[in-house]
């Protein structure tokens, strides 16, 4: 008899479960049309645009150099925040969430899933937007990389956890409103793409404590200083912490 009909078989173990639920969630994403403009599309022709233009001459790098961790930064907040907070709000509305919670996978199960799903699709877009750059004329110091993964690591826990406090408190038309409005404010004058110092005087003293300003300078700190800046790294695991609790707190299953 085959292995799979052995009455010695038990259930799958909790960390396959998550696997398997985090393959469902990346391709999912990935087959979405809508997404894939969010999370690939859109930076990349953000990332053109800046280097064809002086908007960010004079910052002590090349376009390109200064660009693209801003890029990376708006990838993670377009695949953790909005793409994940959008699929969560609707999965709530439809009752996956609810059905998913109470299988063997159980509700922290379904959240690492989602959590695995940002980090594969996070993945791949750091290797398109890192060759697209690199054949604009990026070139990344070799030892930033690892700081530089880090911050995007971190920038993604805090926006999944902004994500899913939205997708589980407010309605899924709500959500998909909230979300595509925010990456939209933050994109353009939250700091991620552009430095604070290229923003009004009167956002300058506010986007460094925001989770997009956070992230986004501390790349740019880390793949063109090869430094990590503390004080960022602090605002965005408080921006995790705080937002990953009142997620726990508040969020609807229902």
């Amino acid at each position: 008899m085959s292995k799979l009909l052995s009455p010695n078989a038990g259930p799958a173990s909790l960390p396959r479960r998550i696997m398997q639920q985090g393959r469902y969630e990346t391709i999912t994403m990935l087959r979405n049309g809508e997404q894939l403009i969010l999370a690939i599309v859109l930076p990349l022709m953000a990332l053109v645009g800046l280097v064809v233009t002086p908007m960010l001459d004079g910052l002590g790098g090349s376009r390109v150099d200064v660009a693209t961790p801003g890029i990376l930064a708006l990838c993670a907040m377009s695949t953790a925040f909005t793409g994940q907070g959008i699929a969560t709000g609707f999965d709530r509305r439809y009752g996956v969430l609810r059905f998913l919670s109470t299988t063997p996978l159980g509700r922290g199960g379904l959240i690492a899933g989602k959590i695995l799903a940002v980090l594969v699709v996070l993945f791949l877009q750091v290797l398109v937007v890192g060759a697209v750059a690199g054949l604009l004329g990026w070139q990344p110091r070799p030892e930033a990389w690892l700081p530089g993964l880090g911050l995007l690591v971190l920038g993604a826990a805090a926006f999944t956890a902004l994500g899913l406090l939205v997708a589980g408190t407010v309605r899924p038309e709500a959500t998909l409103a909230i979300t595509n409005l925010l990456w939209i404010l933050l994109g353009a004058l939250g700091g991620i793409v552009v430095p604070a110092e290229r923003l009004p005087s009167l956002l300058q003293g506010i986007v460094q404590f925001l989770p997009s300003g956070a992230l986004g300078q501390a790349l740019r700190d880390a793949f063109l200083a090869g430094a990590v800046p503390f004080p960022a790294v602090v605002i965005l695991l408080l921006w995790t912490v705080l937002a990953g609790a009142a997620a726990i707190r508040w969020f609807k299953w229902t």
